[in-house]
């Protein structure tokens, strides 16, 4: 049987959970991340400045899972885990690196709309 067609936009259709992954805060920068190359867990911590150990576990997980990311496991003691992005992933990157300059080009005008809009003044 083939697979049904997508539908975000309807509430019981699975294809909102892929949204609601690829469209998360921590995935996002993960995938920014992913985009310069291979990362090791600790490095992917650090430039993904306030995740938490149990956040950022949990979306590589769920990357992972839904072929975006590919998970390296060396088998050395100390363990050696890297992640790298998948066909997929990569293809996904390029969407989530526009969306990131789009943000960094636009967050002067949004930071003065939202203080002018909190004064009480029409942006």
């Amino acid at each position: 049987m083939a697979n049904p067609k997508a539908n975000p936009f309807n509430s019981s259709c699975p294809s909102q959970e892929i949204l609601a992954l690829i469209g998360g805060k921590w995935s996002m920068l993960v995938l920014c991340i992913l985009s310069d190359g291979p990362v090791r867990t600790g490095e992917l911590a650090r430039r993904a400045g306030g995740i938490s150990q149990k956040m950022l576990t949990q979306t590589l997980r769920e990357l992972t899972r839904h072929g975006i990311v590919h998970r390296r496991d060396y088998g050395t003691v100390p363990p050696r885990v890297d992640y790298s992005l998948t066909p997929l992933g990569e293809s996904l990157s390029g969407l989530v690196r526009q969306i990131e300059n789009w943000v960094e080009s636009n967050y002067p005008r949004m930071s003065r709309a939202a203080r002018s809009y909190d004064a009480g003044a029409p942006a």
